[in-house]
C-alpha cells in the first residue's frame, strides 16, 4: 500500500491527478481543512475533479515529495497516514512550499475518507499573494457539495 501511495503522488506531481479520483469509493468524503479557496468537503467525483482543476490552476506543476507513509489495518478497514512536502511555482511568480499531513481510510482498496491538513497560514499567505496579483480564484468560495 505504501508503494501505491508513493506512485499516486508521483503521478499527481507529473500532472495526472485522475488516479486519486479513480481510487475513491462510491461513497466518500474528501476534506481539506481550513477556510480558503481549497478548503471544504467533497463527496462526488465531479466536485473532486473541479477541486483538483482549481488546485492546478492556482499552483501549476506542484511536486509532492512523500516523506513518510504509515499503513495499518486489514483490507476492509485500512488506514494510511502520509507526510508530504509540496512545492510549486505559483502563477504570480513566487515559490510555494508547505508540509502536508493526509489521513486516509480505505475499504477493500477504495478510498472512503481523506482528511488533508497543510500549514494553513503558509497556504493562506500564498493565496493572498495570488489574489493580489489578479488571480481572483485564490479567494473564491471553497468547492463543496
Amino acid at each position: 500500500m505504501a508503494r501505491r501511495v508513493r506512485r499516486i503522488f508521483a503521478m499527481i506531481s507529473a500532472g495526472d491527478w485522475q488516479p486519486m479520483v479513480d481510487g475513491m469509493a462510491p461513497s466518500f468524503t474528501y476534506r481539506f481543512h481550513g477556510e480558503h479557496a481549497l478548503a471544504g468537503s467533497r463527496h462526488t467525483t465531479g466536485a473532486l475533479r473541479a477541486w483538483w482543476e482549481r488546485c492546478f490552476r492556482l499552483m501549476p506543476d506542484p511536486t509532492f515529495r512523500v516523506e513518510e507513509v504509515l499503513v495499518t489495518g486489514p483490507p476492509w478497514s485500512t488506514r494510511v497516514a502520509t507526510v508530504l512536502t509540496v512545492t510549486a511555482d505559483l502563477a504570480d511568480g513566487s515559490r510555494y512550499e508547505n508540509v502536508v499531513h493526509q489521513f486516509v481510510r480505505m475499504r477493500w482498496g477504495r478510498i472512503t475518507e481523506v482528511r488533508t491538513l497543510e500549514d494553513t497560514l503558509v497556504l493562506q499567505r500564498a493565496l493572498d499573494r495570488l489574489a493580489a496579483s489578479g488571480f481572483a480564484e485564490a479567494h473564491a468560495a471553497p468547492i463543496t457539495d
